[in-house]
């Protein structure tokens, strides 16, 4: 018999009984088929309407779920060597992978970042030249790698572990960007944002570390069959999470606006005017087209006040316009700075006019008056604001 084999039955004779390990297995494996049958057949009103926008990463989400079926050797032998070495592979070789790669198709989506797909399509290649060997022993009852070759072959997977754990790093921290940048781009009071909800999304990798690696270190069927239960009640968990459609327009509150045909035609005119205006003058039309929607901006969010309003998000000024969201949001940016900046400095102005009217005010009423919900929102949108400057 060889070393490998030795060291693997001698783990196994530890326990009298492996059908705890197969039931842990079967239960970890039934959870995934149920989150991608639901995540497939499951769309409320909204993402039939437009799918693709409102859950970017459905279909990547029922694909990446049903990718687990490659561990059925191990639910049907958990005594198999082979079985179990792409069992305990499996998780630190492929989870940081899949969560780039929802993080990318969900986050590069909303932000309109396209260079998102060529960045999975080259780290899918890497994960699965690095699993194929594995998978192909397994199912074939180890006929394919030797014992020599498969230990070889897990400090391989480690090593793309430890690769793929510092892609997801980088893909978490342009992840944040896109969150504060979605905040900012939205809500006059960051506050309003759902930044609890994103976070816990965002930290999602840190929280799959905890588990993936154990097994893989350890080499015990023990802790992956407590693992395995841990995975699945994630799954159900996670399922239930990202269900909710209403959790996706919180972030984003009128993406539904850009399945209109209207919408479509005006971002298609948009980026043709954003790549030619590098290169030529801005036409009179577009510079007409700014002009109208600058007094627009100004007349509801300034001279009616609209600022005050401490809830005040972008779509209620896209609906005092005469043109799109699109447009809208782009004339914040290039005149204005950006929504969030351009709002909260009338409300810093506003402020400061109502202290020198009310010298005996706290600052906490003045900052209410103004349109922050009190002192404290105030301060964190001024010191952010001006360290942007």
């Amino acid at each position: 018999m060889s070393g490998k084999s030795c060291n693997f039955a001698s783990k196994m004779l530890q326990t009298s009984n492996t059908y705890w390990f197969g039931v842990a297995s079967t239960a970890y494996l039934v959870s995934c088929w149920i989150f991608a049958a639901v995540r497939w057949w499951h769309t409320c009103r909204e993402p039939k309407e437009r799918h693709d926008y409102i859950w970017p990463e459905r279909k990547m989400q029922v694909v990446i779920y049903l990718m687990g079926t490659v561990l059925l050797p191990y639910v049907l032998n958990p005594e198999s060597e082979s079985a179990w070495t792409l069992w305990k592979s499996y998780f630190p070789g492929t989870y940081y992978f899949y969560g780039c790669a929802m993080f990318f198709c969900f986050f590069g989506t909303i932000k309109r970042w396209q260079r998102w797909k060529s960045a999975i399509r080259t780290t899918a290649v890497i994960t699965a030249v690095t699993m194929m060997p594995l998978v192909a022993d397994a199912w074939t009852g180890g006929r394919v790698l030797t014992a020599d070759f498969a230990r070889l072959w897990q400090l391989v997977v480690a090593a793309v572990g430890v690769m793929m754990m510092v892609y997801c790093a980088l893909a978490m921290r342009q992840t944040l960007r896109w969150i504060q940048e979605i905040r900012d781009d939205n809500y006059s009071n960051p506050d309003d944002f759902p930044m609890d909800f994103a976070r816990r999304v965002w930290l999602l990798p840190v929280a799959m570390t905890l588990l993936v690696w154990p097994p893989f270190i350890f080499d015990s069927p023990v802790v992956m069959a407590v693992m395995n239960v841990l995975l699945a009640v994630f799954n159900i968990v996670m399922l239930i999470f990202v269900l909710p459609v209403w959790r996706r327009a919180s972030m984003v509150p009128d993406s539904a606006e850009s399945t209109e045909s209207s919408e479509d035609s005006e971002c298609s005119e948009y980026s043709e005017c954003s790549e030619n205006s590098e290169h030529s003058e801005i036409s009179s039309l577009a510079r007409e087209r700014e002009r109208k929607i600058m007094e627009e901006i100004e007349c509801y969010v300034k001279d009616e006040h609209a600022y005050l309003d401490e809830h005040l998000k972008l779509e209620q000024v896209v609906d005092h316009c005469s043109y799109s969201r699109t447009y809208v949001s782009k004339v914040f940016q290039d005149h204005y700075q950006g929504f969030s900046t351009y709002v909260n400095r009338l409300r810093f102005e506003h402020y400061d006019r109502y202290m020198q009217r009310h010298p005996n005010a706290t600052k906490d009423t003045a900052a209410q008056e103004s349109g922050f919900t009190s002192y404290n929102a105030y301060y964190k949108a001024k010191e952010r604001i001006e360290g942007k400057e």
